[in-house]
């Protein structure tokens, strides 16, 4: 019975050591940042590459654009400036997701960045995001280089609109090892 209480003894100060040791690597990173996303002109960012034809019958323009996907390399800036400094790259899909009365789309996208202490680092998120809520959260499902194992959430807010380009603002916050 000895042995055995001392086995049992030993494989939880391994497990717990195990547990602490992997909670002491934890950090938690928050970053704030302007995506870009330009739907216009020529040096657009974003790109309608399937979805219905632009001659819809629709009166309803939420539903007329349901099922439209974009794929984007969006900036990333320091402020909602479009030349300050350039943090890195929204690089993925959106799909109009909605047909009925709010207006949301599909996102999948990874945050890339290419200067400052994240140089070279990304985080993911795959989320519904409804654009005309003042405030919307998302959350973030992985990363690489210092974001390696991310998850957490990030919230967005638009910052303006003209026409259908945007600058969002992002507020994301990583827990990551």
């Amino acid at each position: 019975m000895a042995i055995s209480s001392r086995l049992v003894f030993l494989i939880a100060v391994i497990v717990f050591s195990n547990f602490c040791t992997t909670e002491a690597k934890k950090k938690i990173t928050n970053i704030q940042f302007y995506m870009h996303d330009i739907v216009s002109g020529p040096n657009a960012t974003a790109v309608k590459v399937a979805g219905r034809s632009t001659e819809s019958t629709s009166s309803n323009m939420i539903a007329s654009m349901f099922g439209s996907i974009y794929v984007i390399d969006d900036p990333l800036t320091t402020t909602p400036q479009m030349n300050s400094t350039l943090l890195g790259r929204a690089q993925g899909i959106y799909a109009m997701a909605s047909q009925q009365d709010e207006f949301s789309l599909l996102m999948t996208l990874a945050y890339e960045f290419v200067s400052g202490p994240y140089n070279g680092s990304s985080f993911s998120i795959v989320a519904r995001n409804p654009v005309m809520n003042e405030v919307r959260e998302m959350p973030i499902v992985g990363g690489t280089g210092v974001f390696r194992l991310a998850r957490g959430y990030c919230l967005a807010r638009t910052y303006s609109v003209h026409g259908m380009d945007a600058v969002i603002g992002y507020n994301a916050t990583l827990i990551h090892y």
